[in-house]
């Protein structure tokens, strides 16, 4: 099964549910597609559609669906900018719950937008100081 051998840190330290989905994904897209960007780009919107990335690990959505413009879209020419696992679509009381868990800090003041830039912002942080642990 190629797709463990590729599985993102993120993933790993992810529920169990997240990496079959993700891998599931995967393994088809490589048969479809082959190895490469593509098969990791096809498997992650199907993860998005399921989970949120929150600091350094995926973990089940409240709801289904896409988790941002770019995934609502699909396999678009012109692509928009992800928002790196964060659930944009989500409403602003649980991005405000996600920022809380993260301790960012000005987020009562921030609108959805921000919220959602913050979030990843701070998703990356904690995602490149696990695999910096892991060394």
């Amino acid at each position: 099964m190629p797709a463990r051998k590729d599985m993102p840190s993120t993933l790993r330290r992810s529920p169990e549910k997240a990496q079959r989905t993700w891998a599931k994904t995967h393994d088809a897209a490589v048969e479809t597609y082959g190895e490469g960007e593509r098969s990791h780009r096809t498997a992650f919107a199907s993860l998005k559609h399921s989970f949120e990335k929150v600091g350094d690990h995926w973990e089940p959505k409240g709801r289904k669906g896409p988790s941002d413009e770019q995934a609502r879209r699909g396999q678009a020419r012109n692509q928009v900018p992800t928002a790196g696992g964060v659930d944009a679509n989500a409403p602003k009381e649980h991005l405000m719950e996600v920022a809380r868990r993260l301790d960012i800090k000005g987020r009562s003041r921030m609108n959805k937008g921000e919220l959602v830039s913050a979030i990843q912002r701070a998703n990356n942080r904690q995602t490149a100081q696990a695999r910096g642990r892991r060394r």
